[in-house]
C-alpha cells in the first residue's frame, strides 16, 4: 500500500518512462536532442531536420531530408471542411482553443488508429507538422474577418509561416531567426504537455488526438504564455532606471519575476542565451526594442540578487522580444510553441508505441469509511458552499 510519505504531488521528480529523445543537465545548463547540444542545432541545422532526427532518432541523409520536405509542403493545405468550421469559431476566442478544436478535427478526416503501419504513422507525422502551423495562421486571419493566406510551395516551412500571417514574404534573416526559435521550442523531456502526450498515447488512440490532448495542456497558464507576461513586465517597469525598484516591489511581496527561474535549471537557460543572439541580430538588422535595454538591466539584477539561488533567465524571457520583432501577435505566442513541440510530442508518441503500457497510476484515499446512507426524506438541510445552511 503506498503511504502518504511517498506522495509526490504533482508526480515531481518521479521518473515516468525511459526515454533517448532529449537530455537536460540543469546545474551545467546542458539541453541535448537525441545526443546533440542545442546549440550546434540552432547554430547548423533546420527545424525540420530537427524534427526528423527527435521522431527518427537520426539525422537524415540529404535525400531523406529532401523527401521529407518536399512531403510537408505537400501537405500544407487544410481541408475546406476544417477551414469553415474555423469560420465558425468566435472572433474573440483564444488561438490554442481554436487549434486544439482544429487539431481534434484533422482526426475525422485522417485517423485509421493503424498504430502498428509505419506508412500510417509517417503519414500522421508529415501532415501534423504541415498542417498545424496553417491553422494557427489561418485562425490568426480569420479571426478579423478575413480569408486564409494560402501556403506557397516556394518557400521553406518558416518563411512560409511567416508568410501567411501577412501575406508579405519574410527578410531571410526573419526566417531563419524563426527556424532557430522552433528548433528550441521542438523537445525539452517530459513536462506537463509531453506528459499528456504520452497519457492519451498510451490509450492508442490516433495521434491527432494526442496531439489536442496536448495542446490543451499547453494552454494552461502554468506551462504556456509566460513569454507574454514578460512582455507585460517589461512595459510594466518601462525604462532601466525602474527596474531595481520594480524588482524590490516584488521581491518584498514574494511575487513570481516572469522570465526567471526554472524546474530544472539552475543557470542561464541554454535557450535564452540563443535567443537574447537572435534578438540582438533582429535588432541590429531592422531597429532595437524600447524594451530591450530594460531586459537586460533587469536580468543584470536579478542575477546579482537571486543567482546565488539559482534563479536565472528561462527561454520565455527573450523569446517574446524576439516574436514581437518578427511581428508576430502575442497571443500567437503560445500557439507558435505549440508548432515546434508538436515535434517533441510526437517523437514521444512514436516511442511509446514500442513499448507501450496504458497509464494506470494510483491514488492515496483521504476520505471516510462505513458511512450510513441517509434516506433523502431524512436529510433535513443541505450544505450551501457558498454560504450559510439552507433549511
Amino acid at each position: 500500500m503506498t503511504t502518504t510519505s511517498e506522495f509526490k504531488p504533482g508526480l515531481e521528480g518521479v521518473p515516468a518512462t525511459l526515454s533517448s529523445i532529449s537530455y537536460v543537465d540543469g546545474q551545467k545548463g546542458l539541453l541535448e536532442y537525441r545526443g546533440i547540444s542545442i546549440e550546434q542545432l540552432a547554430e547548423q541545422s533546420t527545424f525540420l531536420e530537427t524534427a526528423y532526427l527527435l521522431i527518427w532518432g537520426k539525422l537524415p541523409t540529404k535525400d531523406e531530408l529532401a523527401d521529407f520536405e518536399h512531403e510537408i509542403r505537400y501537405h500544407r493545405r487544410i481541408k475546406y471542411r476544417i477551414r469553415d468550421m474555423m469560420k465558425c469559431f468566435p472572433e474573440t476566442g483564444h488561438p490554442m482553443d481554436a487549434l486544439q478544436t482544429s487539431a481534434a478535427a484533422l482526426g475525422l478526416f485522417y485517423s485509421r488508429r493503424a498504430l502498428d503501419n509505419p506508412e500510417y504513422i509517417r503519414q500522421a507525422v508529415v501532415r501534423l507538422l504541415a498542417k498545424i502551423p496553417t491553422m494557427v495562421a489561418a485562425f490568426k486571419l480569420m479571426r478579423k474577418g478575413n480569408d486564409p493566406v494560402q501556403p506557397r510551395d516556394d518557400l521553406d516551412y518558416s518563411a512560409n509561416f511567416l508568410y501567411m500571417l501577412s501575406e508579405m514574404e519574410p527578410d531571410p534573416l526573419a526566417a531563419r531567426v524563426f527556424d532557430v526559435c522552433l528548433t528550441l521550442h521542438a523537445e525539452h523531456t517530459i513536462n506537463a504537455s509531453t506528459f499528456s502526450a504520452m497519457v492519451t498515447a498510451s490509450t492508442l488512440t490516433d495521434p491527432y488526438a494526442v496531439i489536442a490532448s496536448a495542446v490543451g495542456t499547453l494552454a494552461g497558464p502554468l506551462h504556456g504564455g509566460a513569454n507574454e507576461e514578460v512582455l507585460e513586465m517589461l512595459e510594466e517597469i518601462g525604462s532601466v532606471e525602474n527596474v531595481r525598484p520594480y524588482l524590490d516591489s516584488l521581491m518584498e511581496k514574494k511575487a513570481k519575476i516572469m522570465g526567471f527561474g526554472h524546474r530544472v535549471y539552475k543557470v542561464k537557460d541554454p535557450r535564452a542565451t540563443i535567443l537574447q543572439n537572435l534578438a540582438e541580430q533582429l535588432f541590429e538588422k531592422f531597429g532595437s526594442d524600447q524594451y530591450y535595454e530594460v531586459a537586460v538591466e533587469l536580468e543584470k539584477v536579478v542575477q546579482e540578487r537571486l543567482g546565488h539561488k539559482g534563479i536565472y533567465a528561462n527561454v520565455d524571457f527573450y523569446s517574446g522580444l524576439v516574436y514581437r520583432k518578427l511581428g508576430i501577435p502575442s497571443d500567437l505566442f503560445t500557439p507558435i510553441f505549440a508548432i515546434a513541440r508538436v515535434a517533441g510530442w510526437l517523437a514521444h508518441w512514436k516511442e511509446q508505441l514500442v513499448k507501450n503500457r496504458i497509464y494506470r497510476p494510483t491514488q492515496i484515499y483521504t476520505g471516510n469509511h462505513a458511512e450510513t446512507y441517509i434516506p433523502i426524506h431524512e436529510r433535513n438541510c443541505a450544505i450551501d458552499l457558498q454560504g450559510p445552511v439552507i433549511k
